[in-house]
């Protein structure tokens, strides 16, 4: 029997960007696998040491819209600090997104990601939870 688990992301056919299937039973566990599964997509491998945790607050005008400033911001931090994150805690309410995560130096990445669009950005209601399809842009 094949089972889809609970939560989790899968890349997408796209024809110039990639594109990713991210599916969750809530929407603070759709945040944390579109990050997951946006590091899995640029091949991040990150070293073990240093560790250093931030809190991340970002308000949306929309779920949507809160999703692409937080992917995004994970983006900016990337960049400017060559560092990647894994989330400890999210807690979304009225549109605001706190979020704790825990950075670790990159160590390898094998495409960056320059932006997360709004490409036909939709966070769908489905029979198990949440889904949404991100476009990068690469």
């Amino acid at each position: 029997m094949n089972t889809v688990p609970i939560s989790g992301f899968e890349e997408i056919r796209h024809t110039a960007d990639w594109a990713l299937r991210v599916w969750a039973p809530d929407l603070a566990t759709l945040f944390t696998q579109a990050a997951r599964g946006m590091y899995y997509l640029e091949g991040v491998e990150t070293a073990p040491d240093p560790q250093v945790d931030r809190q991340i607050t970002l308000r949306g005008e929309d779920f949507e819209s809160l999703l692409v400033a937080f992917l995004n911001e994970l983006l900016y931090l990337q960049e400017t600090e060559r560092l990647a994150f894994e989330i400890l805690h999210c807690n979304i309410h009225d549109h605001v997104l706190d979020v704790l995560v825990l950075g670790k130096p990159i160590r390898h990445l094998n495409k960056a990601i320059k932006a997360v669009t709004f490409h036909n950005l939709a966070i769908r209601s489905t029979p198990q939870g949440l889904e949404t399809i991100l476009t990068f842009d690469v």
